[in-house]
């Protein structure tokens, strides 16, 4: 799973190198931004973050949803901080001067911190070891905290068995379905609230779970 893991980081900063090439990084992050804050208004009924909570974002990529908290202390963390800064003219460090940038592996993240809201928005099925990355998110979260997770969660059975075995999504090692990663969030001690289909798929649909630790 560790090369799976290390072939999916290599296809993730090429990925974001074609897909950013030639934007205008103003407009391209105002709409993410709007994109951002059109996902927490989703969740409205089951959180609302004030302006003395902490955060952190998880596997944040180049412009996760951070963005939208310039009042908050808010911390976020990504393996390819680092090569963002260096290759995208999109993220920079210092537009964020609110957040503390950590750059690490979810599983290799070292911080005695706990937060009021974790977030991991498209990123736990890039992780190597998928249950350690869900361990690790349950331990940054105070008790009573939010966890607000954004997943590809698969609609079939046979075809989450056939995406494992051939290795058809390269960008991500790990194939689950709903269940699967209900499961492995409640396992560490936390509440599931609601499940809410951000984007509909045949084949997997982009799912967000909010749970609560317990």
């Amino acid at each position: 799973m560790r090369l799976r893991w290390k072939v999916a980081q290599y296809f993730e900063i090429r990925w974001w190198r074609r897909y950013t090439s030639g934007m205008d990084k103003d407009e391209y992050l105002c709409k993410k931004k709007v994109y951002w804050q059109r996902v927490l208004d989703q969740c409205a009924e089951f959180f609302t973050i004030g302006k003395g909570d902490t955060l952190i974002d998880v596997g944040c990529g180049p412009s996760g949803v951070y963005m939208v908290f310039p009042e908050n202390k808010v911390t976020a963390v990504d393996p390819l901080l680092d090569r963002y800064a260096a290759e995208l003219p999109i993220f920079s460090f210092c537009d964020h001067s609110n957040v503390r940038f950590i750059t690490s592996t979810v599983e290799e993240l070292v911080t005695d911190s706990t937060y009021d809201y974790v977030f991991c928005m498209n990123a736990i099925n890039h992780v190597s070891d998928i249950r350690a990355g869900f361990s690790v998110l349950a331990r940054l979260a105070a008790p009573g905290a939010k966890l607000v997770v954004g997943i590809d969660a698969h609609n079939h059975s046979f075809l989450k068995w056939l995406f494992r075995s051939l290795h058809f999504d390269i960008l991500h090692p790990h194939q689950y379905d709903v269940a699967d990663y209900r499961d492995m969030i409640e396992n560490e001690g936390c509440s599931v609230l609601t499940t809410i289909v951000l984007k509909r798929n045949n084949i997997f649909n982009y799912v967000l779970f909010v749970a609560t630790k317990r």
